[in-house]
């Protein structure tokens, strides 16, 4: 299989495990990837498990024809993809393998040997010229081990990616590639987001057609699709709006209600409800789900003064990959002493950013009137931002609570442009009377919203809440609406006044219609009165610290000198920061910028 002209594919499938890494389970296989680069020097990319030595010597045979290889380049040590390095090695004795230090250390480990007349080590940014082709190594560290490479080769623009972009099932499985990289990352890498987000910088920087893992297929088109998705993952925020709802049952009562609250779930308008059966389901597949989603329902029994063993079992899966950033609601049984719902919190404390329903369901051996009323409580509160969506089902528009999630937090404002959406973050918002309740907020004049808003006097103002995402910032704060459509594959849900309020990362929102307007030199003051408020969910505001400390990337200011934007971590390198420059990206001025210590 040609990757380019100069990239062959050399790998083999494994139609025989069946489950991978000795526990997750693989109906359609797996595929270990190798591949060969030939230039005037020629370079084998990996090498595969044990079982298929013997077809992959044979596959590299072919591919090179009467030629030697020169190079084995070994970024993973794993043994699905090492196992066959001493082979290869004493089939070829002249060539050379490259491989970080560590990864010689667990070579000498394997194989008795580490090669010390025949090796290259390698390490951040070392290169490897094969004659047009020359590679350059990026570590990348418990990604997911730690002496990973990863290898770009700058001639035909192709990141060999590792275990990272990997996905279960073999080369020829037809199947989405979504599901079953999910559960892979979820299920093997999902302890490390942070390393996977530090390569994902390191990765920005460059120009990538093709990547090429070594599990899975090669990915040529639509690249940004697989890059957000990995983004969404190491991030750990939530890929998908749904409820997860993860259950254990004796004897049948707790699926009672589990499959009730499904039903009320689904009629209260949740898009997604996901059921799965711990006793029953692949436990990979319902770990991956907890981390799909934003919010997850955990129903089992008292069990032996504990909870029931798959419960325990799951909720370990999660706590060992860094779960976080999620709503969590308890349903628990128990006959006579019900602790279920105390252990299962417990066990997720060490969890960061987890909001707990309010309501918590006890049965006592089954439903009655009070756990029932209970249960349609707790379905209401996990869906009161999609009530809030539907006509029929709207909370007063006058719910001046609103008022509450005002703070020194951060805001995205709303308008409309004849028949152009408009958006923007601000972080200037005040309640300034409360008899009557008025507004203010203050806008930049460079700002295409402040145009708008003085020609039509009418905004909206989204409260954002803790879940909101970085991607949030950039799509409102980072481009300006005269050249960008912000709401571009965002859902549109409009107030009363025809203006878009959205449809996540929101605890509430207000209509404002603008009584006065001060002059404030740079920027605008407008001063609303509410012509409608909604509280949309019990969410946490943003604040700004909470921005600074948990949303915003840290900015990559290691070896560089100047000053770094506080709002959007730009870097401007130079002795002096000029008092009239902007911000290329959030468009702050000189006064947000700091110097680089």
């Amino acid at each position: 299989m040609k990757v380019t002209d100069d990239i062959l594919y050399i790998g083999v499938n494994d139609h025989q495990v069946d489950l991978f890494e000795g526990q997750y389970r693989v109906p359609n296989g797996m595929c270990y990837n190798s591949y060969v680069i030939l230039d005037e020097k020629t370079a084998i990319m990996d090498t595969v498990d044990i079982h298929f030595t013997n077809e992959w010597l044979d596959n590299i045979a072919k591919a090179l024809g009467s030629r030697k290889p020169d190079y084995l380049i070994v970024q993973h040590m794993e043994p699905d993809h090492s196992a066959s390095i001493a082979s290869f090695l004493s089939l070829y004795p002249e060539a050379t393998v490259v491989a970080s230090a560590k990864a010689f250390n667990m070579i000498q480990n394997f194989f008795g040997t580490d090669y010390a007349d025949r090796r290259i080590v390698a390490g951040e940014g070392s290169t490897l010229s094969l004659g047009k082709h020359t590679l350059t190594f990026v570590t990348a560290p418990m990604v997911h081990w730690p002496e990973v490479l990863v290898t770009y080769d700058s001639c035909d623009k192709v990141l060999f990616s590792a275990d990272g972009f990997g996905k279960f099932g073999a080369m020829d499985a037809k199947e989405e590639w979504a599901d079953e990289a999910r559960r892979y990352f979820i299920g093997i890498v999902g302890k490390y987001g942070a390393q996977v987000q530090a390569l994902l910088g390191k990765a920005a920087g460059l120009d990538i057609q093709t990547i090429c893992p070594l599990h899975g297929p090669i990915l040529k088109e639509n690249l940004g699709y697989y890059l957000n998705l990995y983004n969404t993952w190491s991030s750990y925020a939530v890929e998908s709006d749904g409820i997860l709802i993860a259950y254990t049952s004796v004897y049948g009562h707790t699926k009672k209600a589990v499959d009730i609250l499904a039903e009320k779930l689904r009629t209260f308008g949740c898009p997604k409800v996901v059921v799965r059966d711990l006793c029953r389901c692949d436990m990979s597949e319902a770990v991956a789900d907890a981390f799909r989603y934003g919010k997850i329902v955990l129903a089992t029994t008292t069990y032996n003064a504990d909870i029931f063993p798959f419960m325990r079992t799951f909720l370990h899966h999660l706590t060992a990959r860094n779960f976080q950033n999620r709503t969590v609601a308890l349903i628990e049984n128990g006959s006579w002493a019900p602790l279920a719902a105390k252990t299962m919190k417990s066990i997720l404390e060490p969890c960061r950013n987890l909001t707990f329903a309010h309501n918590v369901v006890t049965l006592k051996s089954a439903l009655n009137e009070e756990s029932s009323t209970a249960l349609s409580q707790l379905a209401e509160e996990l869906c009161r931002a999609y009530l809030s969506q539907q006509k029929e089902n709207q909370p007063p528009a006058n719910d001046m609570n609103a008022l509450f999630n005002i703070g020194y937090g951060l805001y995205v404002v709303t308008s409309r442009d004849g028949d152009k959406d408009n958006g923007l973050i601000v972080n200037t918002v005040s309640q300034v009377t409360n008899t009557p309740n008025r507004i203010a907020v203050t806008i930049n004049k460079q700002n295409y919203s402040h145009h708008i808003i003085r020609q039509t006097g009418k905004m909206n103002l989204n409260c954002l809440s803790t879940d909101a995402t970085f991607e949030v910032f950039q799509r409102y704060g980072f481009h300006s609406g005269r050249t960008t459509d912000k709401f571009k594959d965002v859902p549109v849900l409009r107030s009363a006044n025809g203006l878009i309020f959205l449809p996540q990362y929101i605890n509430s929102f207000l209509s404002l219609e603008v009584e006065n307007y001060v002059d404030l030199d740079t920027h605008g003051m407008f001063i609303c009165r509410i012509s409608e408020a909604r509280v949309i969910s019990d969410a946490e505001t943003m604040t700004y610290t909470y921005y600074q400390k948990n949303v915003k990337p840290k900015p990559k200011t290691e070896g560089r000198k100047g000053f770094v934007c506080k709002i959007c971590g730009y870097v401007y390198e130079g002795d002096e920061l000029p008092e009239d420059f902007v911000c290329p990206l959030c468009k702050h001025g000189a006064s947000d910028f700091e110097p680089i210590q």
